[in-house]
């Protein structure tokens, strides 16, 4: 390679390089922090969960080596750009073709890693995944059932557990398990302890309880009663269980044999093989898309010279949205048969291919001066005349021509002098908040991207619609808002500093005797503000976002949500700890129908009591319909009909409100749950802890922002996409620290404010430590 392609390749490759970190971190990472902190505290290894993360990687590597080449041209090319080296490279007969040698090498070079990638490694990756976590699922069930939440993924049954189990030991306390699979007959078990115990091999789930009682009810009145001081073993349906995680290959991680002998076979079978037959020219057409976006970054790299490094991280993920959207609506069209299903995967190459011959053809004929925008060299604006009135004298001419005019008072006012943000308060946040914004605008974007081809596949099965999955990330954008702003600001302070020290800005501020403290003061203002931002968002949107999008994730993945509205949620803990089972309930008429009662024992061991009515309405206080009581307190149980009788229950709205989950409860609604939880003397520690979190997250983009502040100063001098790369990896660190304090203290080995707080304060040492040895 020549001088000219070497440099070329030096100045694409570490942006290229970064941004495949940066890309994979985002689409990696999401889906194992949804489980770290419950696999941690359940004592899964951190070995495992490396193990996990790892084989995750082909699968992210498969997408993100394409858009890491695209924007690493962009920012590349944009940098030469902008110091005019470009300009010199024309002025020298350098036409923009002869940089295709270069980027063409770089395109060919990552089209064969993303075809290993793709065709071996995705295959290979994606079975280890599903294996580990089918043992995993296999090993630890129970990491799905939470205390104090009604758990009814098994069909038929229903489980609600009071408490968490003592450190280190598997399963709950104080188990309550329903049995409502037979008509007319309801069978409650009440157990000091339960666990589930899973056969991989047999298949088989059976729920363990210990030292307890159960009562087989049915509708006439009779009742069972059976006491079991030792163990009863409940046999649950293992489909509930080991569907969630098929062992069996899917079509992403078949080899290209196995999915051309399932073509072959459903074409036998007389049915449509276009999955498979997509899936393999896919494994083609994504290594052929390296091609197509250099192309499209030759011809658009030269263009965001003026706006820096992020325009160009900017523009790459808009072409990246342009390519997904072409190839959503191509598979859309061979879904009605409209397009054959061997051209579905390479509609979005040669849309985008002929988009990028035709910039790069434009582009080189307006660096040579082809277009025909001669005629604005002659352009000359007409000259405007000037009105009489504008001529009239002024009124300092009228005084010098000796014209009299009339006395004129003058009022002088004390000038009040209100603070503000100064001159450097200004420049400096401005930057700040133009990095902050593209940095916002681009990860969110990343975020919309895997969100996307997470559920597309749901929609080219028809089992869910576009609508679906649009109203999906219209909930979700809240969700990805409170976790964009804290690396959003990172990432800005990172830049902004960086570009001051490289711009030796901030050793001219130094030298006129304004310290770094001062410089950083408007941006630790700023993130203050984004704090206040990300605890407002949580205390009046996200927990009601979250709720909804939980309930559309589940429609489309076909599962039964994890929280209910009052329609359907049909299982309710009162507050003196009576459990409510109804099977519909009218908010307007305050009705609830077909309602038992269960009151336990203090010990949870036994029943007290069980009511029955066909009905309940709440007048002036609840009455029931069609009541029968039953009493469990001393001997064989008593039963008793009344026609009408009073009934002591919540109030209604307590049966509107949905099922009580951390991450679906505002700071006020879970604080006010927690105390509830506490009076009736029950183990909080876990919802205390997420309490402690949804207290301290806010905080970080302050934490953070004072961190970065010294690592963008000395930093400075290598660029700013280096301060990106830096930024992913101190957002990383605090992520993963964070998940391990909080599963620490879920397992009560940390006090709950310590186990929330303790990151933050890290991170406050460690900047402390780095403002005291930069110079300020």
């Amino acid at each position: 390679m020549r001088t000219l392609d070497r440099y070329v390749v030096r100045e694409i490759l570490p942006p290229a390089l970064l941004a495949l970190l940066i890309f994979t971190f985002l689409l990696v990472l999401p889906p194992i922090m949804d489980y770290l902190e419950n696999l941690l505290a359940k004592g899964v290894t951190w070995g495992t969960a490396a193990r996990m993360l790892w084989t995750l990687v082909p699968q992210a590597l498969g997408l993100t080596i394409p858009m890491a080449l695209l924007v690493g041209i962009l920012i590349g090319l944009g940098r030469m750009s902008g110091d005019r080296e470009s300009v010199a490279l024309l002025a020298c007969g350098v036409s923009p073709y002869r940089l295709l040698r270069p980027i063409g090498a770089l395109a060919i070079a990552a089209a064969l890693a993303t075809a290993y990638v793709m065709i071996v490694a995705i295959p290979q990756a994606n079975q280890t995944f599903r294996e580990i976590a089918f043992s995993i699922v296999s090993q630890r069930v129970e990491t799905e059932i939470r205390p104090r939440v009604f758990f009814q993924d098994f069909p038929g049954w229903v489980l609600y557990a009071r408490e968490e189990p003592d450190p280190g030991q598997p399963g709950w306390r104080k188990v309550m398990v329903a049995n409502t699979s037979a008509a007319g007959e309801t069978t409650v078990h009440l157990a000091e302890s339960g666990r589930l115990v899973v056969d991989r091999e047999r298949r088989a789930v059976d729920l363990v309880l210990v030292n307890g009682t159960q009562y087989r009810m049915g509708r006439a009145g009779q009742t069972d009663t059976q006491r079991f001081p030792a163990e009863m073993v409940l046999g649950l349906n293992p489909e509930a269980v080991f569907p969630k995680i098929n062992v069996v290959p899917g079509v992403n991680e078949k080899t290209i044999a196995a999915l051309r002998e399932d073509a072959t076979q459903k074409i036998a079978d007389g049915l449509s093989p276009h999955p498979e037959i997509i899936a393999i020219q896919q494994k083609f057409s994504i290594p052929a898309a390296c091609l197509v976006f250099a192309l499209i970054g030759l011809a658009l790299g030269l263009t965001v010279a003026r706006d820096g490094k992020l325009a160009g991280f900017v523009v790459g993920i808009l072409v990246i949205f342009a390519y997904y959207i072409v190839m959503f609506l191509a598979e859309s069209l061979t879904k009605g048969h409209y397009l054959n299903m061997y051209v579905t995967r390479w509609v979005p190459n040669l849309v985008l291919g002929a988009f990028g011959i035709a910039a790069l053809v434009w582009r080189a004929r307006y660096a040579a001066g082809g277009l025909p925008v001669g005629w604005l060299g002659r352009w000359q604006p007409r000259r405007t005349a000037v009105p009489d009135d504008a001529q009239a004298p002024t009124p300092l001419a009228r005084a010098a021509r000796g014209v009299r005019r009339q006395p004129v008072l003058v009022v002088r006012l004390p000038h009040l002098k209100i603070p503000g943000p100064g001159l450097l308060d200004r420049y400096i946040s401005r930057m700040y908040l133009k990095t902050t914004g593209l940095s916002f605008l681009a990860l969110l974007g990343l975020f919309y991207i895997s969100t996307f081809l997470d559920k597309s596949d749901k929609v080219f099965k028809g089992q869910a619609t576009l609508a679906d999955v649009a109203v999906l990330l219209v909930y979700s954008t809240p969700k990805f808002v409170y976790f964009v702003i804290p690396i959003a600001a990172l990432l800005s302070v990172l830049v902004t500093f960086g570009l001051l020290a490289r711009s030796s800005e901030l050793t001219v501020m130094k030298a006129c005797g304004i310290s770094l403290y001062r410089v950083s003061l408007s941006v630790v203002v700023l993130s203050l503000v984004f704090s206040g931002a990300i605890f407002g968002l949580e205390e009046r949107v996200l927990a009601r976002a979250n709720r909804q999008a939980e309930i559309i994730d589940a429609k489309i993945r076909g599962r039964t949500p994890r929280v209910f509205d009052a329609m359907n949620r049909q299982w309710v803990v009162g507050r003196s700890g009576a459990i409510y089972h109804y099977s519909y309930f009218d908010p307007e008429r305050k009705e609830l129908a077909r309602l038992a009662i269960y009151q336990p024992r203090e010990d949870f061991l036994q029943l007290m009591s069980v009511t029955t009515a066909e009905r309940a309405q709440h007048q002036q206080g609840w009455r029931g319909h069609g009541v029968r009581l039953g009493q469990f307190a001393a001997g064989p149980p008593r039963w008793q009909d009344f026609p009408e009788r009073p009934l002591i229950l919540e109030p209604p709205d307590y049966f509107e409100s949905e099922q009580p989950l951390a991450e679906m409860m505002t700071v006020r609604e879970l604080r006010q749950y927690v105390t509830e939880l506490s009076a009736s003397g029950l183990n909080v520690i876990h919802l205390e802890v997420e309490l402690q979190h949804k207290l301290a997250f806010p905080f970080v983009t302050l934490v953070m922002t004072l961190l970065a502040i010294p690592f963008g100063v000395t930093t400075g001098k290598r660029g700013a996409l280096y301060a990106i790369g830096l930024g992913i990896i101190l957002a990383l660190s605090y992520w993963i620290v964070t998940s391990l304090f909080v599963a620490l203290g879920k397992s009560g080995l940390l006090a709950p404010v310590l186990a929330a707080w303790t990151p933050n304060v890290i991170v406050i040492g460690c900047a402390a430590y780095a403002f005291l040895t930069v110079r300020t």
